[in-house]
């Protein structure tokens, strides 16, 4: 699923950047990517899923 949709950066782009690269929080992740540069509609939806990834990670390296 798209989250920006005016850079085309998916779900699964910002999964992969924030198990990958250690992105942590929306400035990490605009330092690799435009998200949120242009509209900002997408920056609460990819926060949550930056959050949500790096709890299932955590969860799985308990």
């Amino acid at each position: 699923m798209y989250v920006c949709v005016c850079f085309g950066i998916s779900d699964k782009k910002i999964i992969i950047l924030t198990q990958e690269n250690k992105v942590s929080d929306i400035r990490s992740i605009r330092e690799i990517t435009s998200l949120g540069s242009q509209c900002g509609k997408c920056i609460r939806q990819a926060k949550n899923i930056i959050e949500e990834t790096i709890a299932i990670s955590f969860e799985k390296a308990s």
